[in-house]
This record gives structure tokens, sequence and C-alpha cells, in this order.
């Protein structure tokens, strides 16, 4: 072999995808130490991913001081990469879950720091912003990020405020003569959920108790986004009742379309394509990518199936290795797929079989090596 992609999500619990693509290059070199291997460590969205593309491509982190969940100040960063002009942002890094702690309520959290990242990457002369939906602690439908660039929120009062979940139902007036210019800007979400902003389906209903919201909370949250929804149609002339993503985040996929014109895509072809894998497969001999988990969910926009799409076309091998194999995973093989494998050697709990999943990655990439060299 002379060229190999490692392309694995992380192992959920047990290895990020930075460990995972250098224990796979150990093995590879064990057995082929001339060829070249090139690592796309994947973080489509949540955590870690701003880390993720800058390792990848190269680039910088960008320290910033801003508003927290519960708009107490907080350290926090964003990615611009080699260009200069692409920022990365999580979501996450402003408003994320272990942000608060303990301390969930979706009723009072902002993502007031998610525009103000935003804001400082514009300012900072990025024209490209790359947005992660993911590991959301917010219900506030991005209205507290539209603050943050500018967009007045107006009350029934005529007062300016900054609505979060709890009160989205009091916005009367939107008005956006003083919020940031993006007419220059290029925004993209990265987005691998496709949950409508409101009802059964929607951000509240589906992702409030992981939130801490109870049932009387999730009414009142969903009840407050159709009303920001309808003022936003009726205001600003944007859909964005069945948008498919639009409850991403806590509704902040909505806002992202609604106030910043911003294009939802999933997650791993954005990073795909921000790293260039179509080109990098052009004399590729092989693809090996992973993920916790694989089963019939994994067709839904996940890490192994986008990388395998894509490796088919231009006719190069995947195999994938995985934690645990589960149920109805045959269109993973329409998909692309040659081979999956899981690195699971003995049947025990979770709990012992995390301690030892790096040698057992190591030991499986081991046994696939032995096989590609008969």
């Amino acid at each position: 072999m002379k060229k190999v992609i490692l392309v694995p999500d992380s192992f959920k619990g047990t290895m990020s995808s930075m460990q995972i693509c250098n224990i796979m290059e150990e093995q590879i070199k064990k057995y082929f130490p001339k060829s070249q291997t090139v690592k796309i460590p994947i973080a489509d969205g949540g955590e870690g991913s701003v880390e993720s593309l800058v390792r990848a491509v190269g680039g910088k982190l960008v320290d910033i001081k801003v508003k927290g969940p519960y708009f107490e100040n907080i350290d926090s960063f964003y990615g611009i990469l080699s260009d200069g002009e692409t920022a990365v942002i999580e979501m996450a890094a402003a408003a994320g879950l272990p942000i608060v702690g303990e301390r969930k309520n979706p009723s009072k959290t902002t993502t007031y720091g998610v525009g103000e990242l935003i804001r400082h990457a514009i300012l900072n002369g990025c024209k490209n912003i790359i947005i992660g939906l993911g590991g959301s602690c917010t219900n506030d439908g991005g209205a507290g990020m539209a603050a943050a660039i500018g967009v007045k929120l107006i009350n029934n009062d005529g007062k300016e405020f900054v609505p979060v979940g709890g009160t989205l139902s009091q916005i009367e007036k939107i008005d956006l003569s003083d919020a940031l210019d993006l007419s220059k800007i290029n925004i993209t979400a990265m987005c691998d959920v496709d949950n409508p902003l409101c009802g059964e389906h929607g951000a509240a209903r589906v992702f409030g108790p992981q939130k801490g919201a109870d049932e009387d909370m999730i009414k009142l949250l969903d009840q407050n986004l159709w009303h920001y929804a309808s003022i936003i149609k009726s205001q600003l002339n944007r859909d964005i009742f069945d948008l498919p993503g639009a409850g991403a985040a806590g509704g902040l996929g909505a806002g992202v379309a609604a106030f910043l014109n911003a294009e939802l895509k999933r997650g791993i072809d954005v990073i795909l394509d921000i790293t260039g894998f179509n080109e990098l497969l052009h004399d590729a001999d092989i693809v090996f990518t992973g993920e916790g988990m694989i089963d019939g969910q994994s067709l839904r926009g996940k890490v192994v199936h986008g990388v395998a799409v894509r490796a088919k076309k231009q006719g190069v091998p995947v195999i994938a290795v995985v934690g645990d194999i589960g149920d109805d995973i045959e269109g993973i093989y329409d998909a692309g797929v040659s081979a999956i494998v899981s690195i699971n050697r003995v049947a025990v709990p979770f709990e012992d079989a995390k301690l030892r999943s790096e040698s057992d990655l190591a030991l499986t990439m081991d046994t696939i090596m032995r096989l590609l060299t008969i």
C-alpha cells in the first residue's frame, strides 16, 4: 500500500478520533513502513470539531472571553484555518451542556456567547464561518446569538432585550438596522439532525429533557418557539417552521438560517469538503474509517456512511473499524464499505471494554494488516 487515508469518528467515551488515527498509523507502518498515511480526525459539529479541523488542515486557535449560558464571563475559543479566512466555531464552546454542569435549565440559558464568537471571527477578517451545532444547553432559537451580532429584539413595551427560551414569547418586533453586515460572509452550519423547530419532533420535545426540561417546561419552550418562528416569518419573511435541522442545538439551526442566512449541511460533508477528501482519494489505495457503534442508523449521515459514499465513487475500498456492530447494516455495504471489523475481542461490559479499547484497536489493526499482506 502506497497511500492510506485514516478518517475515523471518535469512539464516544473511549478514544478521540486523533487517538484512533495515531494507533491505526502505528500498526500500518509496522507492515507497510513506506506507505503515506493521511490523517483526518473527525468531529462532525459537536465538541472537538474546532481542534479536529485545525489539526487536519492547519490553522490556529483564538482564545476569547464571551458570555456563557447564564450571561457569566467565560473563557472560550474558535479556530481560524490555514487560509486565514475560514473560522470554525463550536456552539458548545459558549453554550454547551458541560459548561452548566448540574445547573441545567433551557428556559434561562442563552446563545449570546455563540454570537460573540461569530462577531469576533468576522471582525477578525474571516469571510467563511463554519458553526458546529451540537452539545447545546439552550433552547432560545438562536435569539441570544442574534442579539450579539446586533439584531434588536424588542418587547411589547418597546424595550430591547435578550430573549432566552422562557421569554421568546415576549418578542414583538425585530430590528435588523444595526445588525452586523453579513452580505460578503459565507456561513455554513454543521447539523446532523433533521428535526424541525417545533412540535412532536422539535427542539424542545426531543432534546429538552436532556437539558433539564420537565413536561411543563417542554410545553412552554415549544409554544415560545412557535411564537418566535411566527414573528420571524411575518417580519422577516423567512419561514423556519419546517426547515430540516431548524431544531438543532435548541433551535439555533433556525436562528442561523433566519439571521445569518446560513446553509445547514451534514457535518461529515463539511469536514470532507474542507479537508479536500475527494482529491485525496485520487491516488489512495484504501480508506480506514470507523465509529463507536455501527448499525442501521449509521446510514443517516454519520461518518462511515459519508466517507464510504465518496470513496465508492472513486473505487477506493473502505474498511470500517468499529466498537460494536448492530443490526440492519446491509445498507452500509451497499454504500461502499468493503468490510466492517469490531475491536471487541472479549465479551465484557462497556466499563471494562473502554479500559482496553486502545490495545484492542491496535491488535485489531494488526490482524487486518496481516490479512492485507497475504
